[in-house]
């Protein structure tokens, strides 16, 4: 699929369901590879980078059996399961794999060299690079140790009390990762609370996690005990159908089992916000994690304004926000978001640029977007940029602009979500 076409359409119509929550199936493999047992994941996702934290696992000594492609067994024996790998570890396009797993190498005795693709070896790993040598890891890499390939000898760390400068999921997990093999307490603090699907699977895991209104800690030395994980639908995923439904005349669609963490549902509340009609049925938590099917009719939406502590709860759902904004009646502001510039791309410019190229009204900021709407978008050729929710976006925009929209590097969708043109056509 390395070039999608998308036609202008109306009447989305279906009952469906999306792919496995990414940060939850990166979570379930790694904290499997650390715990003592079997752990058994249904619903992971497939997509590059959850199967490049298998690879890197694999490659440390940790078994991971695939059974079917959404189906897996990790083999945990504790901390001391992992060996030195003998080859450099490749995590890919995946920041969460290489920034969570930097958090594991911290405590482990040996020395580990950890690389990436072109995109990773732009994003910047000293937000946890800074903190891990303050707890007593040795890391190593470009700039200071701000860029990859970073060079990591672990062992003896102890716990700091870390104020995050971002409101960030991945430096969070990332110290407490390392927090649960130090000495004492660590303690992470953040402007805003971020996603916290590490604090839920830790908990499930049998590890011991305070939380408060200003942050997050663990006691070191505690150990995970295996257990079964079922995935939930990633509602980063669900947002680009969910966008699809809302702004494709005479559409209404269902899917099923999304993921609803609040951490993570703000996609949900600001398309409410903006006239959308959502029908959400909660249908229980699975290992943690709410869920629920969400029923979504087209409807004429408004201009919004997006900032605070809102962003963290979408950040990844920003590119097809933009897409439902070029749909709705007046300005919609998007601020505080400057934390796109280090994404796969810098996303506040891609996505401007790439909207811009249908004929929407999209002026950039320092930290987010003005969107001025509604606009009859126009076809032409978009390019994901080797960014699979920039690929997304451009598809949903596709499908209400007049001659239809040619996605280049379209590839790059698999990564989050396998399957994407094959689920549009069906519905």
């Amino acid at each position: 699929m390395a070039i999608l076409r998308i036609e202008e359409r109306r009447g989305l119509s279906g009952d469906v369901s999306v792919p496995g929550d990414k940060s939850i199936s990166h979570r379930a493999v790694m904290f499997g590879a650390i715990a003592q047992g079997t752990t058994r994941v249904e619903g992971f996702l497939p997509g590059a980078d959850c199967l490049s934290t298998i690879d890197c696992f694999r490659k440390m000594g940790v078994p991971i059996r695939q059974h079917g492609p959404t189906s897996i067994e990790v083999e945990g024996n504790g901390w001391e399961g992992m060996k030195e790998p003998e080859a450099v570890l490749d995590v890919g396009n995946s920041g969460t794999t290489i920034r969570l797993m930097l958090g594991i190498l911290a405590g482990r005795p040996f020395h580990t060299i950890v690389t990436g693709d072109d995109s990773i070896a732009r994003r910047p790993m000293d937000r946890v690079a800074k903190p891990l040598r303050r707890m007593g890891a040795r890391v190593e890499g470009r700039a200071e140790g701000s860029y990859t390939p970073l060079s990591i000898r672990g062992g003896g760390l102890k716990g700091i009390t870390y104020p995050s400068p971002v409101a960030s999921a991945q430096v969070k997990s990332c110290l407490l990762l390392a927090g649960l093999q130090a000495e004492g307490r660590t303690r992470v603090e953040e402007p805003s609370l971020s996603r916290d699907h590490t604090e839920r699977m830790l908990t499930a895991f049998g590890v011991r996690v305070n939380r408060d209104l200003d942050g997050v800690s663990v006691e070191g030395g505690q150990t995970l005990q295996a257990r079964d994980v079922r995935v939930p639908g990633d509602i980063s995923s669900a947002a680009f159908l969910m966008v699809a439904a809302l702004i494709t005349p005479e559409s209404q669609i269902t899917i099923r089992n999304v993921g609803l963490n609040p951490t993570r549902d703000g996609i949900v509340d600001v398309l409410r916000e903006m006239g959308g009609d959502i029908q959400v049925t909660p249908k229980g938590e699975w290992c943690g994690e709410p869920v629920g099917d969400l029923t979504v009719t087209y409807s004429r939406l408004k201009g919004v304004e997006i900032g605070g502590k809102m962003i963290p709860r979408l950040i990844d759902e920003i590119p097809v926000l933009a897409v439902a904004a070029t749909q709705a009646e007046g300005q919609t502001v998007i601020r505080d978001a400057a934390e796109l510039k280090v994404k796969e791309t810098d996303r506040i410019h891609i996505t401007a640029q790439e909207l811009r190229k249908l004929g929407a009204r999209v002026e950039e900021t320092d930290d987010g977007m003005v969107i001025e709407g509604p606009v009859q978008l126009t076809g032409n050729r978009c390019n994901s940029h080797g960014d699979h929710r920039i690929g997304m976006a451009a598809a949903v925009a596709g499908l209400v602009a007049e001659g239809g929209v040619t996605v280049d590097q379209a590839d790059a969708i698999d990564v989050s979500f396998p399957g994407f043109e094959a689920l549009l056509s069906e519905l």
